[in-house]
């Protein structure tokens, strides 16, 4: 039998349509085939995206464990500095020990001429004298009952004023001697011999510069750190080293520099060490967290505050303010951030939160 003509045309359309979709499936057509077509165009566009972001360079920053200290300048300064001046008037008749001369406690530093005050003495010690054999006269009597009870009082009375009498000459004495109230240096003369002093008027200064002071004023942001027994330390401007702990952190600040007064005891017994000079102060406020940043990588955000601008995860920048515990020459210790991060070191100033970027390590 034979197919008509149109028959044959429908077959040979189907069969052209059958092998179409066929080489379609098997090698690809359509969207798909499209879509193969333009992924090379796709990469370039996602690449040329990425070059677009801006490139920065960071480093991995591990947290340490960092001793805090507070740092301030300081001065030294005596323990102890006494004007030593005349109880009585006289004229200086000695001045045994010479300017700048270490002294012992008790130690005649000016001499007052004595005047009458001897003579005052010895007739007040006869006074005494006299009374004491009046007094044991009348007791005598007043025994065999020639006395009163009453004269005796009164007889005892007045020898009580003479022994009061014979203490006061002595004291008048005593005081010709200024003495050194400490042991110490003897570190200026106001007086010489043959000068007059009347009561109050100065003989000189003595200091005591054993312990040692060591003296600063603190901060308002950092008084509070400050603890009395604290472990202090501190370079004098020769690079001499004085250890010692704090003894006094003032309550009340001044109220002309809103600072406190601390003072920090060191020892000094060999009296190298003199009163007034300058001094780098470290003391320690305890220790925590903290990290070892480039000074370079600092910056300041919107508001003015310091800080550090760091990457989280997804690649995208966030700032973290930061407080400066120590500078040293191969960075500054902060403290703010927390565990390991990843510090911006370059290009940190072109950057805003919360913007994706590309990462450079820094070599």
């Amino acid at each position: 039998m034979r197919l008509q003509p149109k028959y044959v045309f429908i077959i040979a359309v189907a069969a052209v349509v059958t092998v179409y979709f066929l080489v379609r499936a098997l090698f690809g057509g359509g969207h798909a085939g499209e879509a193969r077509a333009n992924a090379p165009e796709a990469k370039g566009k996602a690449a040329a995206a990425a070059n677009q972001l801006p490139s920065v360079q960071a480093v991995d920053i591990p947290e340490s464990a960092r001793q805090y200290d507070v740092v301030l300048r300081g001065r030294t300064q005596a323990t102890r500095a006494v004007v030593l001046r005349a109880e009585t008037a006289g004229v200086v008749a000695q001045a045994p020990v010479l300017q700048g001369s270490t002294v012992r406690q008790g130690q005649v530093l000016c001499r007052l001429s004595v005047d009458a005050r001897q003579a005052t003495l010895d007739q007040a010690r006869a006074s005494l004298r006299s009374r004491e054999l009046q007094l044991q006269a009348a007791r005598d009597l007043a025994q065999k009952g020639f006395r009163s009870e009453t004269q005796v009082l009164e007889t005892q009375a007045a020898r009580d004023a003479a022994q009061a009498a014979v203490r006061q000459a002595e004291i008048a004495i005593s005081q010709v001697n200024i003495r050194a109230p400490f042991s110490g240096v003897f570190d200026k003369r106001d007086a010489e011999v043959g000068a007059y002093l009347s009561p109050g008027q100065p003989c000189g200064t003595v200091i005591e510069l054993n312990p040692l002071l060591i003296v600063g004023d603190a901060p308002e942001t950092e008084a509070a750190r400050l603890r009395i027994g604290a472990p202090a330390s501190a370079r004098l401007v020769d690079g001499t080293l004085l250890n010692g702990r704090v003894r006094y952190v003032a309550q009340d600040a001044d109220p002309q520099t809103r600072t406190y007064r601390l003072e920090i005891a060191v020892a000094n017994p060999s009296l190298a060490v003199r009163s007034g000079l300058s001094s780098e102060v470290r003391v320690n406020a305890g220790a925590g967290a903290a990290h070892l940043v480039p000074v370079s990588a600092l910056v300041l955000d919107a508001a003015g505050r310091q800080g550090l601008r760091h990457l989280v995860g997804d690649g995208r920048v966030a700032f973290a303010p930061v407080e400066i515990i120590e500078e040293t020459p191969q960075g500054v210790w902060v403290r703010g951030l927390s565990g390991n991060v990843r510090v911006i070191t370059v290009g940190q100033s072109y950057v805003a939160d919360g913007q994706k970027v590309r990462v450079a390590l820094a070599r």
